[in-house]
């Protein structure tokens, strides 16, 4: 495996969640999960988008940069996740799901 200038090496290791849920912890205060999507309500593009829940499930109003700079760091520490569809990142487990709603089963 090859080392970056430091030594270390230059594959992702197991620690890269944990470090991402620390920091995005400090950086949203009172942060459990952060929904990511490409799917943005607002536009009518493809476009980064993430919805901060607090541990209760109420929504955190975040600032659009807040908000884009979370979803990248998350999207850059999962490339292969499939973004085409929405994920939860839980930040007291620093696990990625997958998190899209499937229409099954609600009776019409």
């Amino acid at each position: 495996m090859r080392a970056t200038p430091s030594g270390s090496p230059a594959c992702a290791d197991d620690g890269r969640p944990r470090r991402l849920a620390a920091q995005l912890a400090d950086m949203i205060p009172g942060a459990a999960t952060i929904r990511v999507s490409l799917s943005d309500p607002t536009q009518t593009w493809p476009h980064l988008h993430a919805i901060v829940k607090d541990e209760a499930g109420r929504t955190l109003a975040l600032g659009r940069p807040t908000a884009r700079v979370a979803a990248r760091w998350i999207l850059r520490v999962w490339p292969e996740a499939d973004w085409t569809r929405p994920h939860t990142f839980d930040l007291a487990l620093a696990t990625l799901t997958r998190s899209d709603r499937v229409a099954s089963g609600r009776g019409r």
